[in-house]
This record gives structure tokens, C-alpha cells and sequence, in this order.
């Protein structure tokens, strides 16, 4: 499997551009001599999910893409042979239904939540999992999803740091049953553990929000940028956590929170591979 540190280039949804923080962001990109191009033909900005995984330079799976938070949203539902199609991606077609979000890689391991399970009922779960770990020649780990999450997603819980070491969200604040089974998970496969900070908050306009969510930050290369929410003192000390995790990385940071309302962050919007 590639993972961030493997790939060269961001795209984007061309939808992204609807925002005001796509300049912010693209700014940063360029500051940082970033890569990035734009995905046509999508009908939401949350690329992750819906564009094919990259398991090696000229490997590309596309699973099914019929989330079951998007049932009565069927406007909101990206066709992905559609998207491949005029993208000119070339890729093997599942008919497995998984979203991107859900697949937290490194080389040999991902880290998915149980939500594949739910979105998968017509496979034993056993065959399912072999079928995935062939697909994209990976150990596939599971653990639990959040249960008040809409998504089931992985990517806004755990974070690869290296093949051995995991980032999570912070165990002391987390739901006890996520707990055990990120635990279960770190002692059966011999990782290593680092909690994050992260914090719920509250707004009546927005109840899905990210925001909070540190973990949903963007990888690429060398090059990690950080969401922070400039609504509490957590920023500073996550910022200063992250140079001592990653000491070769570029680190920068953004507030990008005119999209953590909207319920994702930045690992949600973009979609790294190699070329």
C-alpha cells in the first residue's frame, strides 16, 4: 500500500473552489511547493471518499460508492466510473461498497472501521475482510466505529505515524468501547500508541461539525498540514505535539473550519497519490 508519505500530489474536488478557504489553502501549497490538480465531474467535495485507492504507481481499486449516510441524498453521490472516466483514471473496479475515508494505511497494514461491515451485509464478514486484504494487498485492521459519527470513518480516529506507530484520539476522552478495541487492536499487532487531544464542539447550526478533530489533518510526502480551530488553547499544544511525532516533517497549519462545519476536514477533501 502507498500511503501519504508516499505520494507527490493533492487533488482536489473543482467544487472546493466554491469556498473562500480554497485560497487559503492553495496559498499554502504553493508556499510549499506542493503539487495539485483538480478532480472534474464530482458531485460533493469530500474526494477521499469516492476516488479510487492507490495501492502501488499503476494499481489503482475503486470500490462501490453507496454510503448509507447518503440514501436520502442521492444528489450528493459521485458516479465513480463517471469520475475515473473523465480523469482518465485507470482502475480495478469492486463491487465491495467502502469509502475512502475508511481506509487508514501503511505500507502493510490499514485501519478501517466496523462501518465496512454494515455497508457490506450480502458478504460473510471473514470472506469480505480476505477479499479487501487481497484487493489491496494489506493486513486490514479492524476496531470499532463511533457510533454518533455519520460516517463510520476511520481517518478522523487513527493515523499511521510509521509501520509500527499509531496516533489516536485521546483514549482518557474517548468512548470506552472505541477504547477497547483501539487497545485490542495496538496489542494484537504490536503498535505503538500516541493519543492526540481532541475536543467536541457544541454548535446548534452545525451538530455534525469536525471541528476538533486534529487527527483529519492532510499528509503528502514530506509534508503534513495540520487543521487547527483558533477556538480554545488545544491549537499550540497539538502543533507543538505533531513537530515532536514527525521531527522530519514540514508542518504548517490552517484554519479550516469554513469546512469542519460541514463535517470533514482536510484528509476528507483531498486525495493524495503518487505519480
Amino acid at each position: 500500500m502507498l500511503n501519504g508519505s508516499d505520494t507527490n500530489v493533492v487533488y482536489l474536488s473543482k467544487l472546493l473552489k466554491n469556498y473562500s478557504v480554497h485560497r487559503k489553502l492553495i496559498d499554502i501549497f504553493d508556499e510549499n511547493q506542493i503539487t495539485y490538480k483538480y478532480i472534474e465531474n464530482t458531485n460533493d467535495i469530500w474526494c477521499r471518499d469516492y476516488m479510487p485507492i492507490q495501492v502501488n504507481e499503476k494499481k489503482f481499486v475503486q470500490f462501490k460508492y453507496e454510503p448509507s449516510y447518503l440514501k436520502d441524498s442521492p444528489g450528493l453521490k459521485s458516479n465513480v466510473k463517471e469520475v475515473c472516466e473523465t480523469n482518465n483514471i485507470e482502475a480495478i473496479f469492486s463491487d465491495i461498497n467502502l469509502d475512502g475515508g475508511n481506509v487508514v494505511a501503511s505500507a502493510t497494514k490499514i485501519i478501517m472501521t466496523d462501518r465496512v461491515f454494515d455497508e457490506n451485509p450480502q458478504y460473510n464478514k471473514i470472506k469480505l475482510i480476505n477479499k479487501i486484504e487481497k484487493l489491496l494487498e494489506a493486513e486490514v485492521i479492524i476496531i470499532s466505529q463511533i457510533n454518533t459519527d455519520m460516517t463510520g470513518h476511520s481517518d478522523g480516529m487513527v493515523r499511521f505515524v510509521d509501520e509500527n506507530t499509531i496516533i489516536v484520539n485521546n483514549r482518557e476522552k474517548e468512548y470506552k468501547y472505541v477504547v477497547k478495541s483501539i487497545n485490542n487492536a495496538v496489542k494484537k499487532h504490536n503498535l505503538n500508541c500516541i493519543d492526540i487531544p481532541f475536543f467536541t464542539y457544541k454548535d446548534r447550526k452545525h451538530p455534525e461539525n469536525a471541528i476538533g478533530c486534529y487527527i483529519n489533518y492532510l499528509e503528502v510526502g514530506d509534508f503534513i498540514l495540520l487543521p487547527i480551530f483558533e477556538v480554545n488553547d488545544e491549537d499550540q499544544k497539538v502543533y507543538d505535539q505533531f513537530k515532536t511525532i514527525f521531527p522530519t516533517k514540514n508542518i504548517k497549519t490552517i484554519n479550516y473550519n469554513e469546512i469542519g462545519y460541514l463535517g470533514g476536514l482536510l484528509n476528507c477533501t483531498t486525495w493524495c497519490i503518487k505519480e
